[in-house]
């Protein structure tokens, strides 16, 4: 992976970690179905309005393939993180989700689209280390609703996990934007029937819509096209390694704009995250530190 692709990864993680933000200020008002219907729906129009203005053509063709895509990627993972939300902490949520760097690692060796060897998965252990430190992981009871509730984690986590080398592979004969339009297309049909389901109970407030036009437009549309266009480039493992930089930003903007404190540990988790991204992608640690103190 070039430094070029390094730098675009960092600045997506950037938007997705300022997700984090609008989250906070949204779903408690929209609630967890409007806001994830929403967010697909602002976001696969988004994606039909480039498409149209760059005159791409839909991948009908493709939509077995880009059903998967988004069953995988979106709507089960959108749904299962949802629901386990309910019953789980945040920070806990957090870490299971880094989780899904090690499903990609194993299912991008079972599709043959990448290998798996030990200093990948010596990187997934360390960026989970990483993410523990930075979201401060507290006691927690572990009760048969928060039991059944990590387990869906999990199983968001495989999905999104299996997701990668699936797009990867779909990468390969196909463009980023088609993918990226069609994925969400898939999604919005899954979503919104349970949008509208949860319609009643939302408080639509301006701000919460904001939130969500940011998030739906911007953290959810553009961004996800872009990540394609750097997948298309790069192994699927190194595109993994947003999993380890997102809970960084989430925490940086929170102490920035929400005056959220910071901790060693926080630092120390960041630290590691850099260990983690270099083992896991084929960039050198030498490099990310030398890019990181030239920006200095």
């Amino acid at each position: 992976m070039t430094l070029a692709a390094f730098a675009q990864l960092v600045a997506l993680s950037a938007l997705w970690g300022a997700s984090f933000l609008f989250i906070r200020i949204a779903s408690p008002q929209l609630g967890p179905l409007v806001l994830a219907g929403l967010r697909i729906a602002l976001a696969t129009l988004t994606l039909a309005l480039i498409m149209r203005i760059l005159k791409h053509r839909w991948p009908w063709q493709h939509m077995r393939e880009t059903l998967w895509i988004a069953l995988s990627a979106v709507a089960i993972p959108f749904l299962l993180f949802a629901w386990g939300a309910l019953h789980l902490p945040a920070s806990y949520s957090a870490l299971i989700n880094t989780t899904y760097v090690i499903f990609g690692c194993l299912f991008a060796a079972w599709l043959k689209v990448d290998a798996l060897s030990l200093r990948k998965v010596a990187g997934c252990v360390i960026g989970m280390v990483a993410i523990s430190l930075i979201v401060q992981l507290g006691p927690m009871q572990l009760t048969p609703s928060v039991l059944l509730a990590c387990g869906a984690a999990l199983i968001g986590s495989a999905g999104y996990g299996l997701a990668v080398p699936l797009t990867k592979r779909a990468l390969g004969h196909m463009e980023p934007l088609p993918v990226a339009a069609m994925t969400h297309l898939w999604s919005m049909a899954f979503l919104t029937p349970l949008a509208v389901y949860g319609a009643p109970q939302a408080n639509w407030s301006i701000t919460a819509l904001l939130a969500t036009a940011v998030m739906g437009i911007v953290t959810s549309g553009i961004a996800f096209w872009l990540h394609l266009r750097v997948m298309r480039h790069i192994s699927s493992t190194a595109a993994m390694t947003p999993a380890f930089m997102i809970p960084v930003f989430g925490v940086l903007w929170g102490h920035l704009f929400l005056g959220e404190p910071l901790s060693s540990g926080m630092l120390a988790g960041a630290a590691l995250a850099l260990v983690a991204i270099a083992l896991i992608s084929d960039i050198k640690l030498s490099q990310l530190v030398g890019a990181a103190s030239a920006k200095l």
